[in-house]
């Protein structure tokens, strides 16, 4: 970890992205203090009213305050983001080290599974799901979980098939060591770095991918705030309330680039081969 934060400093970018990524977090533990309002207040006395003291951000077509709302839907992208990312890791490393380790005909089947799901467009496969078991958080989290494993599983397919014949995998394997122990005690630990890196940048893409979907009406569903469908109430007062597109879209903005500065810079700082070359 020292070597690490070493490395990671020098990238200001990088420093900036984590500082923000820790924000994000902070914001969505204590949303419930930061936020002014509930979020589910309706002040009918200032609807769509611009920002004012009252409200920093403004307040949506039905008087709910926007500042309030983000503060909460700040808890639902990021919740949506770790979640789903954590699954697609689980099953992307699990298929990618089997893959990787056993190779020949296991290999040949588990990667023209991938191919098969890599074929098909992510998006439009999440909402043929969504149409038959429903748009709620869970589900959300879940489904985009389980279409997004495959980059992980081909990554980690490719880090096994360059341990599986180093010296400390075949000294375990004449030792006795299980397949199992050797997968998971030994190869698994020297191939975590990229999967790391991966799935930081993933997350972003899980926040930006769920704030589609809820912008499109298919994810999180009012009354609970989301992103996506503050955006959505923007869209339809676009012309007379320019705040409910602005601060949402800002919002999806830094975090989106916040994620892909750290995890770029992560990425700079675990390969060995760009310090050596320094």
């Amino acid at each position: 970890m020292g070597i690490l934060w070493q490395r990671l400093r020098h990238n200001t970018l990088a420093i900036v992205g984590g500082v923000l990524v820790i924000l994000l977090f902070l914001v969505a533990i204590f949303a419930p203090l930061l936020a002014p309002y509930e979020p589910d207040y309706i002040d009918r006395h200032h609807i769509l009213e611009p920002p004012s003291r009252l409200h920093p951000l403004g307040t949506d077509d039905l008087g709910r305050d926007v500042l309030s709302r983000m503060l909460y839907g700040a808890r639902v992208s990021l919740a949506v983001g770790f979640v789903a990312v954590g699954i697609a890791t689980v099953i992307g490393v699990i298929i990618g080290a089997v893959a990787g380790y056993y190779g020949g005909l296991v290999d040949r089947i588990l990667m023209r599974f991938v191919d098969i799901m890599l074929s098909i467009p992510t998006l439009f496969l999440i909402l043929s799901v969504i149409a038959f078991v429903g748009a709620n958080i869970w589900n959300i989290m879940i489904i985009i979980g389980l279409t997004s494993w495959m980059g992980v599983a081909r990554l980690v397919r490719a880090e096994f098939l360059s341990l599986k014949e180093r010296e400390f995998v075949l000294a375990a394997r004449a030792l006795g060591a299980s397949d199992l122990r050797i997968i998971f005690r030994h190869m698994l630990p020297n191939s975590l770095a990229p999967v790391i890196v991966n799935a930081v940048l993933m997350v972003a893409s899980a926040v930006l991918l769920e704030s589609s979907l809820s912008f499109l009406g298919l994810g999180v569903q009012p009354p609970q705030p989301s992103w996506g469908n503050i955006l959505t109430a923007g869209k339809a007062n676009i012309e007379i309330a320019w705040w409910l597109s602005l601060f949402p879209g800002l919002a999806i903005l830094i975090t989106v680039l916040s994620y892909n500065l750290l995890g770029e810079g992560l990425r700079d700082a675990l390969d060995p081969r760009l310090w050596e070359r320094k």
